[in-house]
């Protein structure tokens, strides 16, 4: 049954090749520098789902490739996602994440941006040392275009007058685009042609997306217990998510003014009046619907990987993901 999906069950296929890029990681942290020791332990404790690496393992062994480099390159995805995570949170100033202090919160601002400079700068002599260049092209692409939707972002702040196109734009490129370098990536180390590398990209993209989509509900809809973080963070930060754009689009005039002049201020003076409006207006069950869309597309380029153990867990991935409450 979905409900009893968990990602140890689902990426149990790969669970020895998960347990292999958790020591590459833990090796490519390891420096002279003792502080960047200390963030690299107190990052690699705070855990995480690993689905990007998740989707590269997946999509390589569901099509053979058994060859090199696979768990460092995992890695390598893993370590630039954690790096977007360690500047984000000084960006958004937040405090918590995975229901523990931020690095930044931690050890300080300054600290935590070197730091993922640093994860930045160990993942290209990673990619460097696999000799691939078609990979090194792959994800020094996705870390630009990750780089530009950081950006986007920081300009839509405060924002209320953000639509859905510049909103979809910044959850791609933030977000998505990893989880589609990660999927082609896969591909492309099986080497199992164009029109499958083209599937597992839009396999990734799509995923992503959705993850996205509802990470973005949750923070109108759920349990900072069960986030790992508080609920109303991206009203706080000004971000005008899609539960915000839709509650503008079909509130009354009073109900729009108190949003826009929420983001405007990244105040959660109004969270629990705001909370009820996007909850009322239906706004987070057309999150959900356009989440949905995706893992639909997702399931399609899935069906069409090779049958086995680990195209099932492609496919129960799409019903983890819209069921998922952190």
């Amino acid at each position: 049954m979905t409900s009893a999906l968990s990602i140890p069950t689902i990426l149990s296929p790969i669970a020895q090749d998960m347990l292999q890029v958790d020591s590459s990681i833990r090796r490519a942290l390891a420096s002279d520098v003792p502080l960047i020791n200390a963030i690299g332990g107190y990052i690699v404790g705070a855990g995480g789902k690993r689905l990007r690496p998740a989707l590269l393992l997946l999509i390589a062994r569901a099509y053979g490739y058994a060859g090199p480099h696979l768990h460092d390159l995992a890695a390598v995805v893993e370590m630039i996602h954690t790096a977007t995570l360690l500047h984000d949170d000084v960006v958004d100033e937040s405090e918590l994440r995975r229901g523990r202090q931020t690095s930044n919160a931690a050890y300080g601002n300054a600290a935590s941006v070197l730091s993922g400079d640093f994860l930045y700068s160990r993942s290209f002599q990673m990619m460097v040392a696999a000799g691939n260049l078609r990979v090194l092209r792959i994800l020094a692409d996705a870390t630009n275009v990750i780089a530009e939707g950081e950006v986007l972002q920081l300009m839509n702040m405060h924002d209320p007058q953000i639509d859905r196109a510049r909103y979809m734009r910044v959850i791609h490129d933030k977000t998505a685009m990893l989880f589609e370098a990660a999927a082609r990536i896969g591909a492309v180390l099986a080497g199992c042609g164009d029109a499958s590398e083209q599937g597992a990209a839009g396999y990734g993209r799509a995923v992503g997306m959705a993850f996205q989509l509802i990470d973005d509900a949750l923070d109108y809809n759920g349990d900072t217990g069960q986030l790992g973080k508080n609920v109303g963070d991206d009203l706080r930060e000004g971000k005008p998510t899609l539960p915000l754009i839709v509650a503008l689009e079909r509130g009354t005039a009073q109900q729009r003014g108190w949003i826009e002049s929420a983001i405007r201020d990244g105040s959660t003076d109004e969270l629990e009046r705001i909370l009820q409006i996007v909850r009322d207006c239906g706004a987070l069950d057309e999150v959900y619907a356009a989440a949905q869309s995706e893992l639909g597309k997702a399931r399609q380029y899935a069906q069409a990987m090779p049958d086995g153990d680990h195209r099932q867990a492609l496919l129960q991935l799409c019903d983890y993901s819209l069921q998922r409450q952190a």
